[in-house]
C-alpha cells in the first residue's frame, strides 16, 4: 500500500469545527445469507453504529479472563511498561495496551470467531488487530472519558485512511447505569465532526489518560444529542459491545463501589492500514496503533482452560 493517502476526513486544521457526511459504508458485507448476525441485529448496527450482544462468553470464560487481568494488574513488569496507562489523578491502573501482542490468552481471545468472525463479516474481508487493551474503571475512583470519535484520532494521529474499523468490548464485569458504562450517540457514525486545535507533540501521553484535543465542540454535540439521544451500553459480564469507529462515545466517572472492566480489541480491514498521520506529527507508538507489517487473523473457535 502506498504511504501517501488523500485526506478524506480533515480535522484539526481550522479554527472552527465543521460537519461532513460519512463517505464510507457502515457494513461492508455482500452476502446476507452468510451473516453471523440476524437481519434485525445487522439493521440495528447500521442504524445506530453499535450493537450489544448479551452473554457471548460464559461465566467460566469471564472468570478466567478476570483472573489473568488481576495477575497482570499486579505484575511489576506490566506495571513498569510504557503500555500501562494510569489514571490522571489517583495513579490507579487505567489500561494496559497491546495485550494481543504480550499475552498468549488474550491473543487467542482476539481471534475468537464469536467476535472477530462477526467483525470480519461486517468489514467485508480479512482483518487484523489495530489496537488492543484491557480497561479498568475501579469503584469510587474510575475517571470519565470525554465524548470523541475514535476514527478522528486514528485518522488524524495514526493515518488510518477510511472508516473500515470496528471496536469490540468484552465486558468482564456487569455494566450498570451507575458504574460509568460506555455511552454512545446512536446515528452519530453517519457524520464526521472536524475538530479544532492542532495536535500537540507526543499528544498520546496525555490523551490516553484525559483527552482534550480531537474532541467535538459542544454545539455539535448538542445538535447530535438533540437529534439522536444518548444510549448506555449496559449488560451482564460476558456480553459484547461492537461499535463503529466513528460512533461518538464517552463514559462518566465511576463513583459507585462496583468496578467496571473489559477487554478491548480494535479490528481494522487489511486494506485500510495506516499511512502517514494526517496531522503531520510523528506516528504514535505501535502499542497504540499497529503499523505493520501485519498478518490477517486466523479466526476460529477457541476453548479456554484455566492453567494448572
Amino acid at each position: 500500500m502506498s504511504n501517501v493517502q488523500a485526506d478524506l476526513y480533515p480535522s484539526r486544521q481550522h479554527n472552527h469545527p465543521s460537519w461532513q457526511e460519512r463517505l464510507d459504508p457502515i457494513a461492508w458485507h455482500s452476502d446476507a445469507h452468510s451473516a453471523p448476525l440476524s437481519s434485525e441485529q445487522l439493521s440495528r448496527f447500521e442504524r445506530d453504529g453499535f450493537l450489544v450482544l448479551d452473554n457471548v462468553f460464559s461465566a467460566d470464560e469471564v472468570q478466567l479472563f478476570k483472573a489473568e487481568l488481576a495477575r497482570m494488574s499486579h505484575d511489576p513488569e506490566v506495571l513498569q511498561s510504557p503500555t500501562a496507562i494510569r489514571e490522571p489523578d489517583s495513579g490507579a491502573l487505567r489500561s494496559v495496551f497491546a495485550i494481543h501482542r504480550s499475552n498468549e490468552l488474550f491473543a487467542r481471545v482476539a481471534s475468537d470467531e464469536r467476535t472477530a468472525g462477526i467483525i470480519r463479516y461486517l468489514l467485508g474481508g480479512d482483518i487484523y488487530v489495530h489496537q488492543s487493551r484491557l480497561n479498568l474503571k475501579p469503584g469510587f475512583k474510575g475517571k470519565e472519558f470525554y465524548w470523541h470519535s475514535d476514527f478522528e484520532t486514528w485518522h488524524t494521529e495514526d493515518g488510518l485512511p477510511r472508516m473500515r474499523t470496528i471496536s469490540c468490548s468484552i465486558l468482564l464485569t456487569d455494566n450498570h447505569p451507575w458504574n460509568g458504562p460506555l455511552m454512545l450517540i446512536p446515528g452519530s457514525h453517519r457524520h464526521y465532526i472536524s475538530c479544532v486545535g492542532a495536535t500537540p507533540e507526543n499528544h498520546y501521553q496525555q490523551s490516553l489518560r484525559r483527552q482534550e484535543f480531537g474532541i467535538p465542540d459542544e454545539d455539535s454535540l448538542r445538535r447530535l444529542v438533540d437529534r439522536y439521544g444518548i444510549q448506555q451500553a449496559t449488560g451482564p459480564a460476558g456480553s459484547v459491545v461492537l461499535f463503529d469507529c466513528n460512533t461518538l462515545h464517552g463514559s462518566g466517572s465511576n463513583i459507585a463501589p462496583s468496578p467496571r472492566s473489559n477487554l478491548f480489541f480494535v479490528y481494522n480491514h487489511m486494506d485500510n492500514q495506516p499511512a502517514q498521520p494526517f496531522d503531520g506529527m510523528p506516528p504514535r507508538p505501535e502499542f497504540v496503533a499497529e503499523r505493520g507489517p501485519v498478518e490477517a487473523l486466523d479466526i476460529g473457535p477457541q476453548v479456554y482452560r484455566a492453567p494448572h
